[in-house]
C-alpha cells in the first residue's frame, strides 16, 4: 500500500512574517527621508504625490520599458509645480532638473520593486 507524503494543513496558509522584511525596509527609507534637507523634502513629497496619482493597475509606471519622454514630462510637471516655492531659494536650474529626475526615477524604481515582490507571492 502506497501513502502520499503528509502535507501539513498549516503550510497552506500564508506566512505571517512574509512582509516583515519589506516593512523594515520601508521604515529605514522613512528614517533616511527624515534626514533630507528641507528643500529636498518638499520635492520628495511632490514626487510621491505624482507617483501616487499614477499608481494603479496598468499604469505606465509599471511598463516593462517605461517611456523616457513620459518620465521627462512627468519630471517637468513636478518642476513647474514646485518652482514657485523654490523661487526664493538659490537653486541652479540645471541642478533642480537633475535632482527631480533622480528622485522621480528612484521613487518609481522603489514602487516597481515593491509591486514585483508582492506579485511574486500570488
Amino acid at each position: 500500500m502506497y501513502f502520499e507524503p503528509y502535507f501539513p494543513f498549516h503550510a497552506a496558509y500564508s506566512n505571517p512574517f512574509m512582509y516583515e522584511g519589506e516593512r523594515m525596509q520601508e521604515e529605514e527609507f522613512k528614517l533616511m527621508k527624515s534626514y533630507y534637507p528641507q528643500t529636498v523634502q518638499r520635492i520628495q513629497e511632490r514626487v510621491e504625490e505624482e507617483c501616487d496619482l499614477l499608481d494603479y493597475e496598468g499604469s505606465r509606471l509599471y511598463d516593462e520599458y517605461p517611456d523616457k519622454y513620459m518620465l521627462y514630462h512627468l519630471s517637468s510637471r513636478i518642476k513647474e509645480s514646485i518652482q514657485p516655492e523654490l523661487s526664493s531659494e538659490a537653486v541652479r536650474e540645471s541642478f533642480l532638473d537633475e535632482l527631480i529626475q533622480v528622485m522621480l526615477y528612484q521613487e518609481i524604481s522603489r514602487r516597481r520593486c515593491r509591486r514585483h515582490r508582492c506579485r511574486r507571492y500570488f
